[in-house]
């Protein structure tokens, strides 16, 4: 399995209108729940006046935390279309909200969950699309003589130093993609002294 997953690259917009229904829609990045409710209440705030303010949101790499809300809409016109949109772009780490104005003509069933998805689609689309990688955090001490031995393996491979102590004893917290993980642990195992923490 790959550390591959796809996110949005910025907050996006989009307006869709049927039968003088407005439909405002947000896509932003989001990385856990607490985050995702916070910015619903946001929305709920800043569009007081609307009738409705429905929402889905899919967050983490594997993409199994999600959650929807039709937000007084019947059952599964409003939550369900926005996270199935957010599965047809592939996307995680993401929230969108749909505010709608009602504008007095009842869009039916099939009509709501056709403009429900057509705001979330705006909405995705306007953000962009990026690959981001899943990543592994390591802990590692060695003793200094063993210093350059760890710094070729750090510079020879695509692994980030998050922090670094150089002294009689040395410590380093490294960060590099979960694909490369089994590889760059193994390597840095064979160097004299060189023990893992978490």
């Amino acid at each position: 399995m790959s550390d591959l997953y796809f996110t949005i690259e910025r907050e996006g917009e989009g307006i869709f209108k049927e039968k003088m229904s407005k439909f405002i829609s947000f896509a932003r990045k989001v990385t856990d729940p607490e985050t995702a409710k916070t910015i619903v209440k946001e929305y709920q705030n800043s569009y007081h006046d609307a009738r409705h303010v429905c929402w889905a949101y899919m967050i983490g790499p594997d993409r199994k935390l999600w959650q929807l809300n039709d937000s007084g809409e019947p059952s599964g016109t409003a939550g369900k279309p926005i996270l199935g949109q957010i599965n047809s772009f592939g996307l995680t780490d993401v929230i969108v909200v749909v505010i709608r104005y009602f504008g007095g003509i009842k869009l039916g069933t099939p009509g709501l969950i056709a403009a429900y998805r057509e705001a979330a689609r705006l909405a995705l689309e306007d953000s962009g699309k990026k690959e981001v990688h899943k990543t592994r955090i390591v802990n590692i001490t060695f003793p200094y003589i063993s210093s350059n031995d760890v710094m070729k393996i750090v510079k020879s491979e695509d692994v980030e130093v998050i922090e670094r102590n150089f002294d009689n004893s040395c410590s380093m917290k490294l960060e590099f993609r979960e694909d490369f993980a089994d590889r760059i642990t193994s390597r840095l195992s064979g160097i004299d002294g060189v023990t893992f923490s978490d």
